[in-house]
C-alpha cells in the first residue's frame, strides 16, 4: 500500500483491505509494507474456573526470508495517522478473520486498539461494526483493550469507548500500573476488565511490601466493579503471587506461550488445580502460626483481665504481656472504641522508637472503633481476637493486634495488645 493512497484514505474500510489478505489452508495472512502478518493466540485463564476463557491475539510479523520482525519494528512503520489507521485496523481484521475459524464458540478475544487510532480515528469506529457483521463473530465475545496512557482528548477517547459497549463489546484498560496510569481513568471510563502491567508482578515477586500493594489495588479494582487479569505470569511464584492477590484472570509464559498455530488452541493446557492445591495448603501454613499466637498468648492475656477486673492498674495488669519480647504496647478501649487511658509501651519499644514518628505516639482518648479488631472483639465478648498484619498507625511499623472484649463495672471494655509482626523490626 502506497503512502499516497493511505493520505487520500484516511478510513479504510472492509473492501480496501480484502485484497491484502492470503488464505493459507484454514488461517489468513495480511500483506503490510512488504511485511507478512499472522495472527497468534495467548489464552488467558479464569482462576476459579480453572480453564480458558479467552485469548488475546499479537501480531507477528515476518519478512521475505521469514525471519520474524519485532512487534514495535512493525508499528514505527507508518508515517502518517492514516496508515496508522489502516495497520490497526488490518490487524484487527485479521484477528477476527482467524478468530471466527476457530472452534471455539464460547470464549472471549481480547483485541488492542491503539489510542492513537482512538483519539485521531473518526468519532464512531463504523468500521469495526461493519467488521463483525461480516465475519459473524458476536460482539459480546470481544474485549476491545485500550493502552493506559496520556491522551488529549479524552472525551473522545470515553466516546469510544462507549461505542464499542454500545455496539455489545466488553472493554478493558491495559497495563494499568505502568507509568502515568491513575485511578481516575477508572472511573472516567468504566471498563469491564483491568489488566495490570506485569511490572506490578515482577516488583511483588521480589518486595513483600510491593505484594501487599499489589493485593490491595486488586482489592480496590473489585470495588469498582471491574474485573482484574494479571498478565506477564512467567513462573510458579509469579502464579502463586496472583492467585494471593486474588485477581480474576492469568495469563503468562507460565501457563502458554501466544501460538501461532491456531488449530492448537482447544488443547492448551494448564495445572491450575495443581497451584489452587499448593495455595491451600501455603495459606494452611501461614495460619497455624496465627493460631499458635492466639494459644500462647491466651493464658497471660485472661490473667491481665483478671487483674483488671479486680482493681489492678493498668501498668500491673499488663506487666506479663509486656515483658514479652514481641509485644510493642498494650491499651484500653470503651464499647465505643474511645481509648480510657495512656498507652502502656514496652521497654524495648521505647528504646527502638523512630523519632520520626513522634506526632502520632500520644493516643489519649483516641478512637479505635474503626478497627475491625475492636468491632470483632466488642461483638464477641469473651473470645480472644488477632488480625493479620497491617501497618500500624502510631509507629507505621508492621504488627497483629490481639483483642478480647470483657466486662467491667457492668460495661464492656476492650483490652488491646500490639505484637511486632517481624520480630527483627524497629518499632
Amino acid at each position: 500500500m502506497s503512502h499516497s493512497l493511505t493520505d487520500i484514505l484516511p478510513a479504510p474500510e472492509l473492501d480496501l483491505l480484502s485484497p491484502m489478505f492470503t488464505q493459507q489452508g484454514e488461517t489468513w495472512t495480511a500483506d503490510f509494507r512488504g511485511l507478512k502478518l499472522r495472527t497468534a493466540l495467548q489464552p488467558i485463564y479464569s482462576i476459579s474456573h480453572k480453564r480458558t476463557v479467552g485469548y488475546e491475539a499479537l501480531i507477528r510479523a515476518f519478512d521475505n526470508d521469514n525471519a520474524a520482525v519485532l512487534p514495535n519494528h512493525l508499528f514505527e512503520l507508518p508515517d502518517t495517522d492514516a496508515e496508522n489507521l489502516l495497520l490497526d485496523r488490518l490487524c484487527r481484521y485479521l484477528h477476527i478473520r482467524n478468530y471466527s475459524g476457530v472452534k471455539d464458540q464460547l470464549n472471549w478475544l481480547f483485541l488492542n486498539v491503539s489510542p492513537r487510532v482512538v483519539t485521531s480515528g473518526s468519532r464512531s469506529d463504523s468500521f469495526f461494526g461493519a467488521l463483525l457483521k461480516k465475519t459473524g463473530l458476536p460482539p459480546h465475545r470481544i474485549v476491545m483493550e485500550i493502552v493506559e496512557q496520556p491522551t488529549d482528548d479524552a472525551e473522545r477517547l470515553r466516546d469510544t469507548v462507549a461505542y464499542y459497549r454500545k455496539l455489545g463489546c466488553l472493554t478493558a484498560i491495559d497495563d494499568f500500573g505502568a507509568g502515568h496510569s491513575n485511578f481516575e481513568r477508572i472511573w472516567n471510563l468504566s471498563p469491564d476488565i483491568v489488566k495490570l502491567d506485569r511490572t506490578l508482578l515482577t516488583r511483588a515477586t521480589d518486595d513483600q511490601r510491593a505484594r501487599q500493594i499489589l493485593n490491595g489495588m486488586v482489592s480496590l479494582l473489585h470495588q469498582s466493579g471491574c474485573l482484574v487479569l494479571l498478565e506477564g505470569v512467567e513462573t510458579r511464584d509469579q502464579a502463586m503471587i496472583a492467585i494471593d492477590a486474588g485477581v480474576d484472570f492469568v495469563q503468562g509464559f507460565y501457563f502458554r506461550r501466544p501460538c501461532l498455530e491456531l488449530g492448537e488452541l482447544p488443547h492448551t493446557p494448564a495445572d491450575l488445580e495443581e497451584l489452587l492445591q499448593e495455595y491451600k495448603k501455603r495459606k494452611q501454613i501461614t495460619q497455624d502460626p496465627t493460631q499458635q499466637l492466639v494459644n500462647y498468648f491466651n493464658g497471660p492475656f485472661r490473667r491481665a483481665i483478671e487483674r483488671l477486673q479486680d482493681g489492678s492498674l493498668m501498668s500491673q495488669a499488663c506487666f506479663e504481656l509486656l515483658n514479652h519480647p514481641v509485644v510493642s504496647r498494650c491499651y484500653l478501649a470503651d464499647d465505643k472504641g474511645i481509648q480510657i487511658e495512656d498507652t502502656l509501651v514496652s521497654d524495648s519499644a521505647i528504646e527502638n522508637r523512630d523519632p520520626r514518628f513522634r506526632p502520632l505516639e500520644n493516643t489519649t482518648s483516641a478512637d479505635w472503633f474503626r478497627q475491625q479488631y475492636l468491632r470483632q472483639a466488642l461483638a464477641q465478648p469473651e473470645n480472644l481476637h488477632v488480625t493479620t498484619p497491617y501497618l500500624c498507625v502510631t509507629g507505621a511499623y508492621m504488627c497483629v493486634t490481639l483483642s478480647l472484649a470483657y466486662e467491667h463495672k457492668g460495661r464492656l471494655q476492650v483490652l488491646c495488645c500490639d505484637i511486632l509482626a517481624n520480630p527483627h523490626q524497629t518499632p
